[in-house]
């Protein structure tokens, strides 16, 4: 027990500085669906069931846009196609772990408890207690979103509607973008997804952010392997 409770600890340590940064993303998410008309269920039930910042951003957009619903689904997963590698990795460290303390993993995995994690587990950490410095490190950013989530959502609905404050989501975004793009192919990515992005904002069902997103990452593709290559 003394062991467990140390391995909590310590994950909680590990986390701490971090779990700050998560509080204006929550947010943000609870903004933006109050700004979708979502409603409060689905904007916190999203933050529930869904828990992945990036992904319910983007949904949340496809779904003010009027996207249709595979289209929406389609896209959360996609933005989420990481969570695969990253279990992959987890499941050599892991996968002994009865299916009810995977699942719980699985749910409550993000890029900060996978950053965390590995590093401790591949530094020889006591292989019988690392699960548990896992949740040290994701149940306070699971909790701490729930919560950012809510105030979003109830700091909109007393704000007067005169404020806009839609334009806190794009803003967000363009925080996120802005440190990821550091190379020439990155650069091609971003001026190609947001310039189809912006010229098919007319679309129907939110296809102009799909295909900005599509095109963006093909462009991006290709110029790495061309200056590859040069």
């Amino acid at each position: 027990m003394a062991e467990r409770r140390a391995a909590v600890q310590a994950g909680l340590r590990a986390v701490a500085p971090m779990v700050a940064a998560v509080i204006p993303f929550g947010v943000t998410a609870g903004v933006a669906g109050l700004d979708a008309g979502l409603g409060a269920a689905l904007t916190l039930g999203m933050s529930v069931i869904v828990f992945a910042g990036a992904a319910q951003l983007a949904s949340i957009q496809l779904m003010d846009a009027g996207a249709a619903a595979p289209l929406v689904v389609m896209t959360a997963l996609l933005i989420n196609l990481r969570m695969l590698m990253y279990s992959a990795h987890l499941a050599a460290y892991f996968g002994y772990l009865p299916l009810r303390w995977r699942a719980l993993m699985a749910y409550i995995l993000t890029d900060q408890a996978y950053a965390l994690s590995v590093p401790k587990m591949m530094n020889n950490a006591s292989a019988s207690n690392a699960h548990w410095f896992f949740i040290g490190v994701a149940i306070p950013l699971w909790v701490v979103w729930q919560l950012a989530t809510a105030f979003g959502y109830w700091a909109g609905t007393a704000m007067p509607a005169s404020w806009e404050l839609g334009f806190i989501v794009p803003l967000i975004f363009l925080a996120l973008l802005m440190p990821a793009v550091q190379s020439r192919p990155s650069v091609v990515a971003a001026v190609v997804a947001g310039s189809i992005s912006v010229l098919g904002g007319g679309l129907p069902a939110g296809l102009g952010l799909t295909l900005g997103a599509l095109t963006g990452i093909l462009a991006g593709v290709l110029a790495e392997q061309w200056w590859r290559h040069e």
